[in-house]
């Protein structure tokens, strides 16, 4: 049979039907009994149960996972990228205190790679069931002539909900409160940019090289493609235990340290009299971010707006409830420490 004329000119519609037709297996484990109809369709459904909230709030964002792309394109591995996204998602809206609901995907490519595709959808699978989100729809675009060969490029959406009266606002918060820091993996999703200017084109790296600092069991490509943690089962425990209704509020705000690191993000959710003052020797550097630190040649000031260094998300908590927040983080599998506290102030975070 020819070749039809749109597969001519790039887009092969027979491939990204037969590649849709497997979605279905791929996404069992992340249905949810509130999913209705199928995927495949102009538009997924989802009925919220909203019997189970006196005011629900509906909790939406949408990101990318940045130039983080170019690793994974580097090294030909795609299954972590999808597990990036929908917990850099995941974790945007657990600031605010809410559960997920449902993700969709956009993907854009040039040419439809089946084995790429397979994997990708795998990452926002395993991410979803993870996290007990339905993966309910998408899109996947092919546009020739548009990326570079062998490149793609990823967005996505998450919808939650959170009882309104349980939304965390950080109004509460006040001069005395400390600042605990949750570990991170890596660099997570921000920052890529830079760092890879410095390990690739400042110090001559590539993905492959084994560095001494990182042990010799793993490749610089893959300490780059670590993937984001996600947050949202453990501030859900810290909530359910030390936010219950009717009594003071001891989580009293949390960010997620993303693009513009501590010093953008902490902002977010703090009282415009209020400050917050980091002690940047208050928990370990990990190899990665030392390198990027001693060698980078990046004023310290910016590295700390650039990257998470080490900190993917900050807890805002009364200190007297300091020991018992950080023994739940930690039974919880996240390493943790007290990093900070806040000081009268204007809004803004000191690194000191």
């Amino acid at each position: 049979m020819a070749q039809k004329a749109y597969a001519q000119a790039g887009v092969d519609i027979d491939l990204g039907n037969r590649m849709k037709a497997t979605l279905p297996q791929l996404l069992a484990s992340t249905h949810r009994s509130e999913v209705l109809g199928k995927v495949g369709g102009f538009g997924g459904l989802f009925a919220l149960n909203t019997k189970k909230f006196k005011q629900p709030v509906l909790v939406s964002s949408v990101d990318g996972v940045g130039t983080k792309l170019k690793v994974a394109f580097a090294m030909n591995r795609h299954d972590t990228i999808g597990q990036d996204l929908v917990n850099h998602c995941v974790n945007d809206i657990a600031v605010l205190g809410a559960e997920p609901l449902f993700f969709l995907d956009y993907l854009g490519t040039g040419t439809l790679e089946p084995h790429v595709f397979t994997e990708i959808i795998k990452g926002f699978a395993r991410a979803c069931a993870e996290n007990g989100c339905a993966l309910i729809g998408g899109e996947t675009a092919q546009m020739p002539g548009f990326y570079q060969k062998g490149e793609y490029d990823l967005s996505g959406t998450i919808v939650g909900v959170v009882e309104k009266s349980r939304m965390l606002d950080g109004k509460t918060i006040k001069s005395g409160d400390v600042v605990l820091g949750i570990a991170s993996s890596g660099l997570h999703t921000n920052g890529y940019s830079l760092a890879r200017k410095i390990l690739f084109e400042k110090l001559g790296h590539s993905p492959s090289s084994k560095l001494p600092e990182l042990g010799s069991k793993t490749t610089l490509g893959a300490e780059l493609l670590k993937v984001h943690v996600s947050y949202g089962m453990v501030v859900q425990r810290l909530l359910n235990k030390f936010n219950k209704t009717g009594q003071p509020r001891v989580i009293k705000g949390i960010a997620h340290i993303t693009g513009g690191g501590f010093i953008d993000n902490i902002p977010r959710v703090l009282p415009k009299k209020c400050n917050v003052q980091i002690y940047k020797n208050s928990w370990p550097l990990s190899p990665l971010f030392q390198i990027l630190a001693d060698q980078g040649g990046v004023p310290e000031a910016e590295l700390y707006q650039v990257f998470n260094m080490g900190i993917g998300m900050t807890v805002i908590v009364p200190e007297a409830n300091e020991g018992a927040v950080m023994k739940l983080i930690r039974t919880s599998g996240h390493d943790a420490w007290t990093i900070g506290q806040v000081t009268k102030g204007s809004g803004i975070v000191e690194m000191i």
